[in-house]
C-alpha cells in the first residue's frame, strides 16, 4: 500500500521542490498540497492523509497550532514538522502538541523517506542535527521541584540512547549492559515519566527538560 502524504508551506516553490522530490517515488502518493491553515483543513476533511509536512510558518495559523487542532480531530495523523527554524523552544513547542518529526527544510529526499518511514513505524524522528542541538543544550537554569523524575545515572544513559534512536542491542553494546537490563531500565524510565513507548518517553523527557 502507498503511503499517502500532503504538504503544507505557504511557499510555492516549497511545495514544488518538495513534489519533484517525491512524486517519482513508487511507494508514496501526494494527496495535497496546500499554502495555508484553512485550505489544510479544508483539504484534510476530503482526502486525509497518513502523514502531513507541516510548515511552522504559515500566514493564517501557525503550525504549532494547527497542528494541535489537526491532532485533536485526527489521532491517528502523522506530522512531521518541515521548517527553516532550528531554533530549540520550537521544536519542544510542536513536540508538545504531539508531532512526531521535525525536518529542516534543507534536507534531501532520502532524509524525508526515512522520516515518513520512522513515523508510520510508531517511532518518533528528529533531524540529525537537530538532534543533537537536543542532546547538549545547555541548561541555565535546573527546574528541580517535586514533581521532576528522579532518574538514575544510567536510567539517564538510556534515555539519551533512545533519544537517540539506537535499539535494544545497540544501547546494550554502548552502555556494556545486557539486553534484558536495557529493557529493565527502559521499562523503569517509562513508569518514571508515565510515557507508554519510546515516543512517549522522549517526548515527557524533553517537556521536563531531562534531555
Amino acid at each position: 500500500m502507498k503511503t499517502k502524504i500532503a504538504i503544507t508551506d505557504d511557499h510555492i516553490m516549497v511545495l514544488k521542490g518538495i513534489v519533484s522530490m517525491l512524486e517519482q517515488t513508487p511507494e508514496i502518493t501526494i494527496t495535497g498540497t496546500y499554502k495555508n491553515a484553512t485550505e489544510t483543513l479544508e483539504g484534510l476533511r476530503d482526502n486525509l492523509p497518513h502523514v502531513l509536512l507541516l510548515d511552522i510558518n504559515l500566514p493564517d495559523i501557525n503550525g504549532i497550532d494547527l497542528s494541535k487542532q489537526l491532532l485533536d480531530k485526527y489521532p491517528d495523523l502523522k506530522i512531521i514538522a518541515l521548517t527553516n527554524y532550528e531554533d530549540i523552544s520550537f521544536v519542544k513547542r510542536m513536540l508538545k502538541n504531539g508531532v512526531h518529526g521535525y525536518l529542516l527544510k534543507n534536507t534531501d529526499k532520502l532524509e524525508i523517506v526515512k522520516a515518513l518511514k520512522t513515523v508510520l513505524s510508531g517511532e518518533f524522528f528528529l533531524q540529525s542535527d537537530i538532534q543533537r542541538r537536543l542532546l547538549t543544550q545547555t541548561k541555565k537554569v535546573p527546574t528541580h521541584h517535586q514533581l521532576q523524575p528522579k532518574l538514575t545515572r544510567r536510567e539517564h544513559d538510556v534515555l539519551v540512547a533512545i533519544a537517540e534512536e539506537l535499539t535494544t542491542q545497540q544501547i546494550s553494546e554502548k552502555l556494556f549492559i545486557s539486553p534484558k537490563t536495557v529493557e529493565t531500565h527502559r521499562m523503569n524510565i517509562m513508569s518514571k515519566l508515565g510515557a507508554k513507548n519510546s515516543v512517549g518517553i522522549v517526548k515527557i523527557a524533553m517537556e521536563k527538560d531531562l534531555l
